[in-house]
């Protein structure tokens, strides 16, 4: 095969590469034109264009219009101290537990609107409730102190460390209108035992731990004795088992805090009377000494054993959500209403400065006295407890209730 150049008689303007013919015994000029037409180009690769670079247009955001407050610009809850930086979702938790036990009572259309709600950021949060409720201040001021749940190790069987039996509620105390006590008492309810045909008050501490008890729990006494200022705790036995300990009743005798003592004595600097600091000393000073100081208190607690409880219960009967619930006077301040708390200054070496947020009403407490009087539940475990042993600031309260116009 030759190739198009050795063609005889053929132009050099056919001579394009890649281009086939027959040669054909006709005229040049025909023999030309049929060439040219039965050429066939080979096609070139057309070149790369790349589309230019376009930058994403953002979507435009309408503007927010702000929703009219109907609130009284002096009772909204952006004027009370700390407002702006609060946590929203300490407030909405507050909020879920108030609506839970107060349904059907002053709280209930807010609760209602609240099952329709979708919040997805803290702003939303805080715009809901901010054009559903109002403050009241409650004059005065007073103190908040802390709790939590701790962890403790007991024994199935007394030992020299664990030597402390878990008490329950024993047969002979029963819970009596205080006017039927002899003498007779101003509180609305008490605990106290029969002799003969009156009430007289229960025993005190170190008159019941000098009683015979029947149990198949002990700990440590120290751990014993925080556990009845806590009111709860969770047990873990050798066997690796944990149980819950939930408070069942208590001797009604008057609270008396040990800080004060063991500062006067000498046992303790006035601002290292932390909890942390308290049960160190009573672990280190385990036996007569200790269990002398403990006995300053003449409140006891008793408790049942609940193996299957995961989650500390208050008073309201409703599962604690830390941070976001108090314990209360209940004869001053009602089980689930929501309080604003606006708490700084506190005493205690290392304690966080301030505590300022929305919590509902959800426990009580023996040493819990007075209408501007709180104890914050902060949660469970041992950092839990070291931040509640700091707690001991000084308080301001104010109610927040449904705005229901003027």
């Amino acid at each position: 095969m030759t190739s198009l150049g050795d063609q005889p008689n053929v132009p050099a303007f056919l001579m394009t590469e890649g281009c086939m013919f027959r040669k054909i015994a006709i005229g040049f000029t025909l023999t030309a034109a049929l060439l040219v037409s039965a050429c066939v180009q080979t096609p070139s690769t057309p070149p790369v264009v790349t589309p230019p670079v376009v930058e994403p247009v953002p979507p435009v955001t309408p503007p927010v219009t702000p929703v009219a407050n109907p609130v009284p610009a002096n009772k909204r809850l952006d004027t009370l101290p700390g407002w702006v930086d609060s946590d929203a979702f300490i407030a909405l938790e507050a909020l879920r537990a108030t609506c839970i036990y107060k349904a059907g009572r002053q709280y209930a259309a807010v609760c209602a609107d609240l099952k329709d709600e979708e919040f997805n950021t803290p702003a939303d949060i805080k715009a809901f409730l901010i054009t559903r409720f109002q403050v009241e201040a409650v004059p005065g001021e007073g103190l908040l102190t802390g709790y939590y749940v701790p962890d403790y190790q007991a024994e199935y069987a007394p030992t020299t460390e664990f030597s402390q039996p878990v008490r329950p509620k024993p047969d002979d105390l029963v819970v009596i209108p205080g006017s039927q006590l002899t003498p007779p008492s101003t509180a609305v309810k008490i605990a106290a035992r029969k002799v003969g045909d009156k009430y007289v008050p229960y025993y005190t501490r170190a008159e019941i731990e000098l009683m015979p008890v029947a149990t198949s729990y002990y700990m440590r006494p120290e751990d014993y004795f925080f556990m009845q200022l806590q009111g709860s705790a969770f047990l873990t036995t050798p066997d690796g088992k944990t149980v819950y300990s939930a408070y069942a009743a208590d001797n009604g005798r008057p609270f008396v805090g040990i800080a004060k003592v063991m500062q006067e004595r000498g046992y303790l600097a006035p601002n290292q009377t932390s909890g942390d600091n308290i049960h160190k000393w009573l672990a280190e000073h385990r036996g007569p000494e200790a269990t002398e100081v403990m006995n300053i208190n003449p409140r006891y607690g008793f408790f049942v054993i609940q193996p299957d409880r995961t989650a500390p219960v208050g008073a309201s009967g409703l599962s604690l959500p830390p941070g976001s619930a108090i314990a209360v006077d209940p004869t001053l301040n009602p089980l689930g209403d929501l309080f604003w708390i606006d708490a700084n200054a506190g005493t205690l070496a290392d304690a966080f400065p301030v505590y300022q947020r929305m919590v509902s009403a959800l426990d009580t407490g023996g040493a819990i006295k007075g209408q501007i009087r709180a104890d914050l539940y902060v949660g469970h475990g041992a950092k839990a407890g070291t931040e509640a042993g700091r707690i001991k600031h000084k308080l301001k309260m104010w109610r927040i209730v449904p705005f229901v116009g003027n």
